[in-house]
């Protein structure tokens, strides 16, 4: 297999997920083909580092990715997990164009599309579709942002796990502990705890 042939197998997941959203015509296709690159993160390999302006959108091929804050304590505060077929960006840094006060890192050696903030405004242009598209993908992002910072604030640490396993069940043995506690914004010790009670997700 060749250059162009791997990468075109890399395009096609991403590719049908805009498929899903709304169709692309052939020209629609090729400006993808041409915009977006693809780039391996070695595990514990920064995608973008606090103080740094966020350059990208990615779209994760395979592997999975964290974006996260660290506190003043040291405390490690995961704000979103991306696995394969979901998007990851420090979305305020890459629109602003001012430094990021997040990190994105690699949990696993890790296979993105990205397209740069330069790209995408030129894609926009050639193609008001991605317009519509990233609109989309941004929206949905700051919905699910508002539904994590509610249940944080309303929901109990065994509410907010099993909310995890219903929604995330593909992530619960994938991840390691101190990652989902660090998401849940408990400690790995009470996370084990939840565990042993062998409590089921609600019907």
């Amino acid at each position: 297999m060749n250059k162009d042939e791997l990468i075109q197998i890399q395009l096609q997941p991403l590719l049908d997920y805009f498929q899903k959203l709304i169709p692309l015509n052939t020209v629609e296709k090729e400006l993808v083909s041409s915009f977006f690159k693809s780039r391996l993160y070695r595990k514990r390999q920064y995608v973008l580092q606090e103080g740094d302006v966020c350059n990208h959108f990615n779209f994760v091929v395979r592997g999975c990715l964290r974006l996260y804050k660290v506190d003043d304590k040291g405390n490690t505060h995961i704000i979103h997990f991306a696995v394969e077929n979901w998007w990851i960006s420090e979305i305020g840094s890459f629109h602003s164009r001012k430094p990021s006060e997040m990190s994105i890192d690699a949990l696993e050696d890790t296979i993105v599309l990205q397209i740069s903030y330069e790209d995408l405004i030129t894609i926009y242009k050639q193609a008001p579709k991605f317009d519509k598209i990233f609109r989309v993908l941004i929206e949905n992002s700051y919905v699910s942002l508002q539904k994590r910072m509610l249940q944080n604030i309303s929901s109990t640490a065994e509410d907010r796990y099993l909310s995890f396993i219903e929604n995330y069940s593909h992530l619960a043995n994938r991840l390691p502990q101190t990652q989902i506690a660090s998401f849940l914004g408990i400690t790995p010790e009470f996370l084990s705890r939840l565990r042993n009670k062998q409590v089921s997700p609600k019907s």
